[in-house]
């Protein structure tokens, strides 16, 4: 595989990761794919577009460049589940909405599969361990920011319509809880806007694994209501005028962040 993942370094202590915004397809996904899953519904669709300010602030940015249809990569490779009941893994076989993903017969084989863990997710989380151990060599410190975005109705994954921001730190396992709290400070200023801590998405496998508060790494997941800044059905466009209010939180947020950091390790 080539051009799995896109990553720029920044000059600040912060690393932004959107390991679901990617859209390449290998040829066995592709051919395999039911109709249903053709225009890649469950994608973090416009995330790196939402969070192109970051840039000027000097964070770090990652993001996959292959679907998570290829692979999941906010799984552990040992594909254990991070969530009770409904949810997908490693290697997806259903929709969000528990639709088939593959056509009877067509999902990857294990050995295409094995090819895409050594070749898109290894690659994916070497970098992301590379830059958060950069960070922390250079500041003393580093904070993980996990993008991601989803649909605001999926009654499979969840009851009723999913608050704009949902805050992830692994019930505070993953980040200082002053951390937490800022940011929660932040999303509460947001006239307009609704927000939780640590509801039905509490941080994936990426918050979880490298959030590691006694090491100075401090990690957070954004899951963000998708009807806060695009179309949720298909053609699945960005809404420039929506998207851009939503971005004047997010540059909050990530402000609030660095700002914790300094104040926290000065």
């Amino acid at each position: 595989m080539d051009n799995v993942l896109t990553f720029k370094p920044g000059r600040v202590p912060l690393l932004i990761s959107m390991p679901h915004a990617g859209i390449r397809l290998t040829p066995a996904i592709e051919a395999g794919l039911a109709d249903d899953a053709r225009c890649l519904p469950d994608t973090d669709w416009h995330i790196p577009r939402l969070y192109a300010f970051a840039t000027e602030l000097g964070a770090s940015m990652l993001s996959a460049n292959y679907s998570r249809f290829v692979i999941d990569l906010n799984r552990p490779e040992d594909d254990t589940p991070l969530y009770p009941g409904a949810t997908t893994g490693l290697y997806p076989d259903t929709l969000f909405d528990g639709k088939s993903l593959f056509l009877d017969g067509k999902a990857p084989s294990t050995q295409e599969r094995a090819l895409y863990l050594d070749t898109i997710w290894r690659p994916y989380h070497q970098t992301l361990a590379a830059e958060l151990k950069r960070l922390r060599d250079q500041f003393g410190y580093a904070l993980l920011f996990d993008a991601h975005s989803i649909r605001s109705h999926i009654p499979r994954l969840f009851d009723g319509t999913l608050p704009d921001f949902n805050l992830g730190t692994f019930n505070c396992e993953s980040c200082a809880s002053a951390l937490a709290d800022r940011l929660r400070s932040v999303c509460a200023r947001a006239e307009g806007y609704t927000h939780v801590l640590n509801g039905r998405f509490k941080g994936g496998y990426i918050t979880r694994h490298y959030g590691d508060p006694a090491a100075n790494i401090h990690a957070v997941q954004l899951e963000l209501a998708q009807s806060t800044y695009m179309e949720e059905i298909e053609p699945f466009g960005y809404q420039e005028n929506v998207a851009h209010r939503t971005q004047t939180v997010l540059k909050a947020l990530i402000a609030e962040m660095l700002a914790w950091g300094n104040d926290h390790y000065s």
